[in-house]
């Protein structure tokens, strides 16, 4: 479908008609606002809505924008950092889910670059299916990168391009400052306690904070404007070649079969809480 914009809240309310009138698709980039060394403080917002929005484009969707304030993790002891807590952050995120279904959008998919989304994005899924009998997705970015991209990403200077590549595709280039910096080759502070989050997700295993803004994280110099072009080019181009490889057209098409497969299930089990609370 031909559309103006893919971004919902940049649409008219008769352009959302028309869209879900043909088609049911809507990506939620879930971000935060944390401490993240010389990049801006909404940096891992805007990589996940510049993924939304290829995503979007390659399955015919629309993006929701404009989710940052989520749990921060050990970013937390930044004073620029915005800290919501994990349960809150479920219940806003379960509030935003229902709406959509409500409004028609029956495939959602929420998305992240940030790694303790898992613990706000994760549980609300499972709940929201359990509620309404409808399945909708998260994706992990992070986990998508080295599952399926591992030959294009070999060092964390691939991951400073997709962030500057982001904020050009989201025209904001210019938000990235020139500076070197906030490179550096110090281990975290944490480093000793490695083999504890090593035990579960690092975000999700125990309590902690960093104790320096070069916690999270060395970023590469980015001396003149010609060095953020370039990689703000090959960030992009690491964008594009991920969600090609996600193939959305599958990923979308396999939630509608799985709805299908569910509504079988319910129907021979109806004590399942997603079949029992949508009953009559």
């Amino acid at each position: 479908m031909e559309m103006r914009t893919r971004i919902l809240p940049k649409l008219l309310n008769s352009e959302v008609e028309e869209y879900l009138a043909q088609n049911d698709i809507i990506i939620v980039p879930v971000g935060t606002v944390e401490m993240h060394g010389g990049f801006p403080l909404d940096s891992e917002t805007v990589i996940s809505e510049a993924y939304a929005l290829k995503m979007a484009e390659a399955c015919d969707g629309l993006v929701l924008t404009g989710l940052p304030y989520f749990y921060a993790g050990a970013t937390a002891s930044g004073r620029g950092t915005v800290q919501v807590s994990i349960r809150q952050g479920i219940d806003y995120l379960s509030a935003i889910a229902h709406s959509l279904l409500r409004q028609g959008f029956k495939r959602q998919i929420y998305i992240s670059f940030h790694g303790p989304a898992h613990m706000t994005c994760s549980p609300m899924v499972r709940d929201f299916f359990d509620e309404t009998g409808v399945p909708i997705l998260y994706m992990d970015l992070s986990m998508q990168m080295t599952r399926s991209a591992k030959d294009l990403f070999k060092d964390m200077n691939s991951f400073h391009a997709i962030t500057v590549g982001a904020y050009k595709m989201m025209g904001r280039l210019q938000d990235i400052p020139i500076t070197t910096q906030f490179a550096h080759t110090r281990p975290q502070t944490c480093a000793p306690f490695n083999d504890l989050f090593a035990l579960a997700y690092q975000s999700a295993s125990i309590g902690y904070c960093f104790a320096e803004q070069g916690d999270h994280m060395s970023t590469t110099a980015i001396p003149d404007e010609a060095a953020r072009n370039k990689l703000a080019d090959e960030g992009e181009a690491l964008i594009n070649e991920l969600v090609k490889r996600m193939d959305m057209p599958h990923v979308v098409e396999q939630m509608r079969k799985l709805e299908e497969y569910n509504d079988a299930v319910a129907a021979k089990k109806p004590w399942m809480p997603s079949a029992y609370n949508n009953k009559g």
